[in-house]
């Protein structure tokens, strides 16, 4: 990478570090926390506190990604982070449930994971596009993994409210990323032609793109309503959860670093990626062998959540990439909108899905039916071509998306 886009990718990287620790430091606590406000007794009110997050920025985010392209990304995402903020400060000030949905639903109106994907590739070349985007996924993963340890120790402290307060806190820390840190956007993109949104919804690569982002993220949602419980029955306490999330976390970047990289610079994406994919089903088929026993391996399940994190881990850097390059660059904000839009509504249906499956047919069908959905995707995802290296020729597709390199299989 050039110093700009060494510069560009951990500034944008930092924005996405800042918002998700906000957000990932609640959910740990949330239910139990939001029981104790007035009208916290009603299951479903909760429910709907947690979900509408998703679902307000998944409704904003192709508007987002849309201005992004005709008024500038920086504009946007300093809009959004300012949404945001509002959000988190009415939540931490809410004195009632009521209150606290209103609070999360602003939250999610700062809908600017599009604006960002964008200005991220605007400013990095094609052939390092993958590792900037590892490295947001990287930030959002060393979040998460962060938060499952500190958010406990802070709600003692401070409580939900402080925690709201402090995600609003650092939304503002990324007005100031985004005004100082981040590298101006390209000239060739500020009064760029507006984006064609039935351009990007058209588009088949671009189409699988979409397809798997909503499975992966249906997924990764639904296995966490059933993994806590087997790792209580594995014997782990609820506590110590974090002891198997963060290692397998930490070590599934290094098998990134080693395996994606590399190969991509060979040639081989497409194998990977396919890959990835193959392997995430396989881990939610041995899941649901695990839920069949009274008393699961620990050592076995984390085995299983490592591979499961090398998969996402890859799949979270490359998805990105893919779809910034093969998007129109007129239209990049559009096309990544509607990305963003179908992983939030991913994470919206996980949730559904997950809960519902796990109520009325148990563990073994929950994982079950999210191996049957990654294979389905294995199945749309194949006929994908990646972009190859700089210099080598380019072949038309014959589907009518833009012109692609050969790669290796």
């Amino acid at each position: 990478m050039t110093a700009t886009e060494r510069r560009a990718s951990a500034s944008l990287a930092s924005i996405f570090a800042l918002r998700m620790l906000g957000l990932f430091l609640v959910l740990p606590v949330f239910a139990l926390e939001a029981a104790r406000y007035p009208g916290g007794d009603d299951p479903a009110r909760i429910g709907l506190a947690m979900g509408i997050y998703g679902l307000t920025q998944g409704i904003l985010q192709i508007p987002f990604g849309m201005a992004s392209d005709w008024l500038g990304r920086k504009k946007v995402i300093v809009a959004g982070l300012v949404v945001f903020a509002l959000g988190s400060f009415v939540a931490a000030w809410a004195p009632d449930l009521t209150w606290l949905i209103i609070g999360r639903s602003l939250q999610g109106a700062g809908a600017i994971s599009a604006a960002v994907t964008a200005l991220l590739a605007d400013t990095t070349r094609d052939e390092v596009r993958t590792k900037a985007m590892a490295l947001v996924g990287a930030s959002i993963g060393l979040m998460f993994a962060l938060s499952l340890v500190v958010a406990p120790l802070l709600t003692a402290h401070i409580g939900l409210g402080g925690l709201f307060a402090l995600t609003g806190a650092l939304a503002l820390a990324g007005i100031a990323v985004i005004i100082w840190w981040v590298p101006p956007e390209p000239a060739q993109h500020v009064n760029r032609p507006r984006g064609s949104l039935l351009v990007v919804l058209k588009h088949p690569a671009l189409l699988r793109l979409d397809a798997g982002v909503f499975i992966l993220h249906a997924v990764q949602l639904a296995m966490w309503v059933a993994i806590p419980t087997l790792l209580v029955q594995a014997g782990l306490a609820a506590s110590s959860h974090w002891q198997v999330y963060l290692p397998a976390v930490l070590a599934s970047f290094l098998v990134m670093g080693f395996t994606l990289f590399p190969l991509e610079k060979r040639g081989y994406l497409r194998g990977v990626f396919l890959a990835a994919v193959a392997l995430i089903a396989l881990v939610q088929f041995g899941l649901m062998a695990a839920s069949l026993q009274d008393a699961p391996s620990l050592a076995g399940l984390a085995v299983l959540l490592f591979l499961f994190f090398c998969g996402f881990n890859i799949l979270e850097a490359s998805q990105p990439s893919l779809a910034s390059r093969v998007a129109p660059a007129h239209s990049r904000g559009a096309a990544l909108g509607v990305y963003n839009t179908l992983q939030s509504l991913g994470f919206f249906a996980g949730g559904a899905l997950g809960g519902w499956l796990a109520k009325t047919a148990g563990a073994q069908a929950l994982f079950a039916a999210c191996g049957g959905l990654m294979l389905l995707w294995l199945a749309v995802a194949w006929p994908m071509k990646a972009p190859g290296r700089h210099g080598m020729p380019a072949v038309a597709d014959p589907a009518g998306a833009p012109a692609v390199r050969p790669v290796k299989l």
